[in-house]
């Protein structure tokens, strides 16, 4: 059972796996070797302090491990291997579960206490790494993807209402603590579980804290540089070959370009890697309201400035329909195949290089780089603020279910809740107050989307995707920014800009936000809008079950050959996840 298990996460650890048993724990583990290459294996099993075994399994990194390794050691420590793993294990010999306060990284992992007889789950601050567990009546069933947990033969494939209302309503995010699946349970970021003889208990060891900012815009731009170099230093470890990924927006160009400065110190150029589209049709790119020019052009310009060894990978509309099931498998559950496979063959063609690469995630979540941040009509609707931009799917569903479900309800319902989950500042009013939760639910609901989205497709290709301005330091300390300083010089993540500039191009350090470029070709809308209505043709399709056949038709008849919005391909590529996502898992609607 274990083996099978451990076997469904192979791609995710490629280099080595392993097991353990014990009475009334096993543990499974497949590793990506990163740090220590000959002796981290994992589970790593030692006796403990109370003269117990003591075994861990642990995803991700710890980025502040040789800190942590010296201080152990200077509390009469012995180290048998130079991983982070091995520095996790000690900690938490030391400390307990406390060990969390003294992390820095990302990281999800699990220790059986013999002595305690307990298990614990922990999971990072902000959630880049992924966990799950399903209660059974004789314990929990724990995996870094939902797939590892199905494999265990008393976890049901099933849905009931919740899981369809996260399917229609809230998608592509879930609600933190939710995974659709009925009764499993996302480990939410920043929250550890202790599950033992007296039951299964979740607490939350980490939230942001509201407090005034007190620096001015000067200091608040140095500081940020100062944690920026920290964290780039300390991300840029490894004992295998880094890469960055350059977009050529300012978030991978800055980190690209100061990770660039590290490896000038040793001669070496810096890997970089950018996603772009085969010419088809006379089309590469198609601009819209989220996508408002190519790339491509801003990415050579900064390859070219910061010296590095730069590659575009082009692809095609066959690469992108030959990799969607991969990319879907990668996900376990529906989401945006016409922007998540790309970013999956990016990074098969990165690992061909090496498995570990920087990226650019986060800056927009803490420095409020999008529109929702900054324009009212989207910051002061009553509900989440990216309602228009990823408009749900809701609409589209058979009237009966609709009724039935409620959507509606259920998503004012999270909504609400959410707000009550905001650490507001006291005496913080109008717009200002407004922004602290817009900035909260950005960061506690649609980053959990993209962090997911990253995690799945890099260790779907065996690359471990590292995000510097995920450093829960630095999200903290933005947390508390006042807007004016945030917005310096009049434009989103101004004060950002201002502390990165001097690594980039002008152009690009203040370069206006334009999305991820997705493939919206009238070639790629063609292949989707074929598909879809092949599906509606069968009269067995599991989506045919949830839809209204003559809503969906409108749908493709009325957005046919339109390519300035990406609304219809949202809806049009979901609707086939949703329906090959169903056959695929075998899912039983409840």
């Amino acid at each position: 059972m274990i083996g099978a298990m451990t076997d469904t996460l192979q791609l995710r650890g490629p280099d080595d796996s392993g097991t353990w048993h014990a009475p009334h724990v096993a543990l499974g583990h497949t590793r990506l070797a990163i740090i220590d290459l000959a002796t981290g294996s994992q589970p790593m099993v030692f006796t403990g302090k109370h003269g117990k075994p003591v075994a861990l399994v642990f995803s991700g990194e710890i980025y502040n491990y040789r800190e942590l390794r010296d201080e152990l050691r200077r509390r009469g420590r012995a180290f048998r291997t130079t991983s982070d793993t091995e520095v996790l294990w000690h900690a938490y010999d030391e400390w307990g579960a406390g060990c969390v306060e003294h992390l820095n990284g990302m990281f999800a992992f699990a220790v059986w206490d013999g002595h305690a007889q307990e298990l614990l789950l922990v999971r990072d601050r902000l959630g880049i790494k992924p966990l799950f567990y399903f209660r059974t009546p004789h314990g929990v069933v724990f995996g870094s993807e939902l797939k590892a947990v199905l494999a265990h033969p008393e976890v049901p494939a099933e849905v009931d209402e919740q899981g369809l209302n996260e399917l229609f309503a809230m998608a592509p995010m879930t609600t933190p603590g939710t995974a659709v699946f009925k009764d499993m349970i996302e480990v939410r970021p920043g929250w550890l579980v202790r599950v033992n003889r007296s039951g299964v208990r979740e607490h939350r060891y980490w939230q942001l804290e509201s407090r005034p900012h007190t620096d001015d815009l000067p200091a608040t731009v140095a500081y940020i540089r100062e944690l920026f170099d920290d964290i780039i230093a300390r991300q840029s470890v490894a004992d295998r070959p880094v890469a960055a990924l350059l977009s050529g927006g300012v978030d991978s160009s800055a980190t690209a370009a100061a990770l660039a400065k590290v490896f000038a110190a040793s001669g070496e150029p810096l890997p970089t890697f950018s996603i772009d589209y085969k010419l088809e049709d006379g089309v590469r790119y198609s601009s819209s309201s989220l996508h408002l020019d190519s790339d491509a052009p801003f990415a050579e310009m900064v390859a070219k400035h910061i010296g590095s060894d730069h590659t575009a990978w082009q692809v095609s509309t066959d690469d992108l329909v030959g990799a969607q099931q991969e990319s879907r498998r990668a996900m376990d559950l529906p989401s945006l195949p016409h922007v998540n496979v790309s970013l999956l063959l990016l990074f098969r063609r990165i690992a061909e290089y090496g498995p570990v690469a920087i990226s650019g995630e986060v800056a927009d979540e803490i420095f409020r780089g999008y529109r929702w941040h900054r324009d009212p009509d989207h910051y002061a609707h009553a509900g989440f603020p990216w309602a228009s931009t990823y408009p749900p799917a809701m609409g589209l569903l058979a009237r009966g279910v609709r009724r039935q479900l409620d959507p509606e309800r259920y998503l004012r319902d999270r909504y609400l809740a959410a707000l009550d989950d905001v650490p507001h500042l006291a005496g913080e009013t109008g717009d200002d107050r407004r922004r602290r939760e817009v900035t909260h639910l950005t960061i506690t609901h649609y980053l959990r989307f993209l962090l997911a989205r990253k995690d799945r497709a890099s260790m779907a290709a065996g690359v471990e995707a590292r995000v510097p301005f995920g450093d829960h330091r630095l999200v903290e300390y933005a947390w508390n920014i006042p807007n004016e300083i945030l917005t310096a010089g009049g434009m989103e993540k101004g004060v950002l800009r201002m502390a990165i500039g001097d690594l980039l191009p002008r152009e690009v350090a203040w370069r206006p936000k334009s999305g991820y470029p997705v493939a919206q070709t009238r070639r790629y809308q063609k292949v989707l809008w074929g598909r879809l209505r092949d599906v509606l043709a069968e009269p067995d399709a599991p989506l045919l079950t949830l839809v209204d056949h003559d809503r969906v038709h409108a749908l493709l008849d009325g957005s046919a050959g339109d390519l300035s919005t990406w609304d219809s391909f949202l809806h049009v590529s979901y609707l086939l996840d949703v329906n090959d996502w169903l056959t695929e898992y075998n899912v039983r609607i409840r």
